[in-house]
């Protein structure tokens, strides 16, 4: 889990370079447990409430979305540590699980934002009629965004260290290796060789990111050697949101 334009794509591609690991792409399965728990807050379910009839479906949620993949190790991206996430797959994911949670400053987040709307004019961010960056990037950082959705979840992740491996944007591009081999000693699992050059575009099952629903290129990655590249986005980025933001690094 992380901020988006944190690396999480440039992370799945390395990672399912390994056959026994798939790391998918932004998922719906704590969606899917939301709005089955909510039920409960129908007037069907408050008429008759069975609830260890709901709990078993909602036991079931993670074993049954993911019955058909190959895989034997499933990295699930969502933000699974905002509280009411984590209260429910503590209750209903009956397996255990572990956490990695990409940082990245907010200003370098925001800076990729602004290139990557800049350049593709099909960008989400574009069909809302603001016409400056300041109202696009206020509007990126909206409450029930995915920024503010992943800053939610990495700040509570902190309190839970037991289960969560934090791994740097910066550190990964710069030390890839390194930090790929830190991801094996942290889950407990045989080390594989990746490649850090020549990189896949990412592709699950035969399934690819259709990007024509957020904008072109919202998760196309670099294919060549991986190394941090400098964006000069970041000093066009407005000042009132600098002073608002810029504190948030890690």
């Amino acid at each position: 889990m992380g901020m988006p334009r944190s690396g999480n794509t440039l992370f799945a591609s390395i990672m399912n370079q390994n056959p026994d690991i798939v790391c998918t792409p932004n998922s719906i399965t704590l969606e899917i447990m939301k709005d089955l728990h909510l039920l409960k807050k129908t007037d069907v379910f408050e008429n008759f409430p069975d609830h260890q009839s709901l709990d078993n479906v909602l036991d079931s949620v993670y074993v049954n979305y993911y019955k058909d993949w190959p895989q034997k190790y499933i990295i699930d991206r969502g933000p699974v540590t905002i509280p009411a996430n984590l209260e429910l797959m503590q209750k209903h994911f009956k397996h255990g699980f572990k956490c990695i949670v990409l940082l990245r400053d907010l200003m370098d987040v925001l800076a990729s934002y602004m290139k990557w709307y800049t350049e593709n004019p099909d960008a989400f961010i574009n069909k809302y009629g603001d016409t400056t960056d300041e109202q696009k990037l206020s509007r990126i950082m909206h409450k029930d965004g995915a920024v503010a959705k992943g800053l939610e979840a990495i700040k509570n992740a902190f309190n839970y260290p037991e289960i969560c491996h934090f791994m740097k944007y910066d550190d990964l591009v710069q030390n890839p290796e390194e930090e790929i081999n830190k991801v094996y000693n942290f889950f407990q699992i045989p080390f594989f060789k990746h490649k850090f050059f020549d990189l896949d575009q990412l592709q699950i099952n035969k399934i690819k990111y259709n990007d024509s629903i957020v904008g072109k290129n919202m998760h196309t990655i670099k294919t060549g050697e991986i190394m941090k590249e400098y964006n000069p986005y970041i000093e066009k980025i407005p000042q009132r949101i600098r002073d608002k933001y810029e504190h948030i690094r890690f």
